[in-house]
């Protein structure tokens, strides 16, 4: 071979060389396409939910999918929509979570991003329940197998007795509203007070506490009523779990604080609130257990009273 055909030989090595090199830097690499899973929120219990709201962008193509997942957290939650670029996320408790959105694009590449959600506790609150004319203040009596139960007394009797010697039982039902406390709400403490009536307009009309044995009971009734309906001979059921004993006393009047945080939970959480249910454990004759009613317009601050403390 020549020289000059040597050189020219060397020149279109180079020229193809050149050429195949130009052709590989012509093909451009597909770009990562960019996650925003929005900003970081707090919610504050009982709000147990958020929505997650994210998106995603594609300098060279689109976003063709979405995957949200938590990527830490306190408890475990449920992503409702998690292949949606935005999602509503349930069951949220106190503490910190981090989700993660991943985007992919039209040719299989991803990008992440992290949102951050913080969990707050809710704040301790305090119901106080003393409600006056409470249709649900309710006295349920037998007078010698007549039944004559209603409401609107100023007394709630809770008794053993005659009249003209014909034989009484009284018992009753009473009612609280709680529709203000979240039916997921945390009670930490329930307080029922009952104040004795100084003026007695039944028993021996002068003790609002008398007899041997006046024990009393106050239960959860576990049946819906209606003060409209309610008689002697159709009184709503009530459960002897959680049930607050009081014992026997002698004393012509005594107040009650009566710890009914159980009973209470029971009503709020399980949505299931029908009241208490006041009666005498044994119903022997000549013993009563007398206390304010709300309809009472001559001791106003002695009206039944429940405190609910929550979270």
């Amino acid at each position: 071979m020549t020289k000059s055909n040597l050189i020219l030989s060397s020149l279109l090595g180079i020229l193809i060389t050149a050429s195949s090199c130009q052709k590989d830097n012509d093909a451009p690499e597909n770009k990562v396409p960019i996650a925003n899973a929005g900003t970081p929120q707090t919610v504050t219990l009982p709000t147990d939910s958020v929505t997650l709201t994210g998106s995603g962008a594609d300098a060279d193509g689109k976003v063709i999918a979405y995957l949200w997942s938590q990527v830490s957290g306190t408890y475990a939650t449920t992503i409702v929509n998690p292949g949606s670029a935005s999602t509503k996320v349930k069951g949220l408790r106190q503490g910190k979570y981090v989700f993660q959105l991943m985007v992919t694009d039209d040719k299989g590449a991803t990008g992440v991003a992290n949102d951050t959600i913080t969990v707050n506790a809710a704040p301790i609150q305090t119901l106080t329940l003393q409600p006056s004319n409470n249709p649900t203040d309710f006295y349920v009596t037998n007078l010698n197998g007549q039944d004559i139960s209603g409401a609107g007394r100023p007394e709630i009797s809770i008794a053993t007795w005659t009249s003209q010697g014909q034989p009484w039982t009284l018992r009753a039902l009473l009612k609280f509203d709680l529709n203000n406390i979240p039916a997921n709400a945390n009670i930490i403490s329930a307080n029922l007070y009952l104040y004795s009536n100084p003026t007695p307009l039944t028993g021996n009309l002068v003790d609002a506490n008398f007899g041997t044995n006046n024990t009393m009971l106050v239960q959860q009734i576990v049946t819906n009523w209606s003060p409209l309906t309610t008689n002697w001979f159709n009184q709503p059921v009530a459960s002897a779990t959680n049930q607050v004993v009081v014992p026997t006393t002698t004393q012509s009047t005594l107040d009650l604080n009566l710890d009914v945080t159980s009973m209470v939970a029971s009503m709020v959480n399980g949505n299931a609130n029908y009241g208490f249910f006041l009666r005498l454990q044994n119903e022997a004759i000549y013993n009563s257990r007398i206390f304010v009613s709300s309809y009472n317009t001559t001791y106003p601050a002695k009206r039944p009273k429940l405190v609910v403390v929550y979270q």
